[in-house]
């Protein structure tokens, strides 16, 4: 019925027109370009709401996923009629072997099942209604552990202590370290233990060793994601060795034992009788021993004087 109304209007027009004549072919022209404007409009749909996404706020920061993990995002958008949604990475088409995407009347999903390091980057949702388009930005950033330092050497043992120096390793696992961890572990026992914990510098000193021990060190890389498999261990032990006990031997300080003499018993004045034997006594204190002689007037008295010293 309807389309048969369409038809005998479209007669009655075309019968309107032939009688108008040459003089109403300004006013035809007038009439078409409204009929044309007007079926335009109609084809057309109407927007009852324009597009809008609502990005959940865990999704407004970098998105971080470790290694293997499903990335599952739904995306909350407005508009009506259905808009048309578009995905892009990096401003490219999503790689449709490992990217799944489905969109529904209010909300697209993307589905990544085990993410790996080059699924990071820059994902941008468009929605698209009429010359009407709404877009939302998402980061992702999928890390692992990272590689173990290149290398670790014993530079220097003293006393108690040992000095260690390493090398940072080539991968970071896609994502800054928060550090390194080294362990110590003595010869005799072989377990490890942790005596620095995300130390930030590629040198350190280890001090309160055990005497009379043997040490090996290791040192393990970190990020968000733990510690590096591996860690690279020192080629040679620090051996603790006991200091040998120094004695320290004070200077003899050399007595003066000199003395000068003195008579502790002194000569005494004596008198004798002709053609008898005389002695006379005294007694000399002295250091060192003195040679005593005895003398007569001027004369040295020889051969008959004998002395003795105190």
């Amino acid at each position: 019925m309807e389309t048969a109304t369409t038809l005998e209007a479209s007669c009655s027009q075309r019968q309107v027109e032939a009688a108008a004549g040459p003089g109403d072919a300004e006013g035809t022209q007038v009439s078409h370009l409204q009929d044309a404007a007007r079926s335009s409009r109609q084809l057309l749909p109407s927007i009852e709401e324009y597009p809008k996404i609502w990005l959940p706020r865990v999704l407004r920061q970098t998105y971080i996923r470790k290694v293997g993990d499903t990335v599952n995002l739904l995306i909350p958008f407005q508009g009506k009629p259905k808009p048309q949604t578009t995905w892009t990475h990096n401003g490219s088409a999503l790689d449709n072997s490992r990217v799944s995407v489905r969109s529904g009347e209010q909300d697209s999903i993307l589905f990544i099942r085990e993410a790996q390091r080059d699924d990071s980057g820059c994902y941008q949702l468009c929605v698209q209604l009429g010359g009407l388009q709404a877009t939302a930005t998402i980061n992702i950033l999928v890390i692992e552990k990272p590689g173990p330092p290149q290398s670790i050497k014993l530079v220097d043992v003293w006393g108690s202590n040992a000095t260690l120096e390493w090398t940072p390793p080539q991968d970071t696992g896609n994502t800054a370290l928060l550090g390194y961890t080294v362990q110590k572990a003595d010869k005799k026992s072989g377990l490890w233990f942790t005596v620095l914990e995300r130390y930030h510098r590629t040198s350190c000193v280890i001090s309160d060793l055990i005497v009379g021990n043997s040490y090996a060190f290791r040192v393990f890389a970190e990020n968000q994601c733990g510690l590096s498999e591996t860690a690279p261990v020192t080629a040679d032990l620090a051996h603790i060795q006991k200091a040998a006990p120094v004695y320290k031997t004070k200077g003899f300080a050399q007595r003066d034992l000199s003395e000068a003499p003195t008579f502790t018993q002194p000569l005494a004045d004596c008198t004798t009788i002709t053609g008898y034997d005389t002695q006379l006594f005294c007694s000399v204190r002295a250091s060192p021993k003195l040679l005593i002689k005895a003398v007569l007037g001027r004369r040295e008295i020889r051969g008959r004087a004998s002395g003795k010293q105190d």
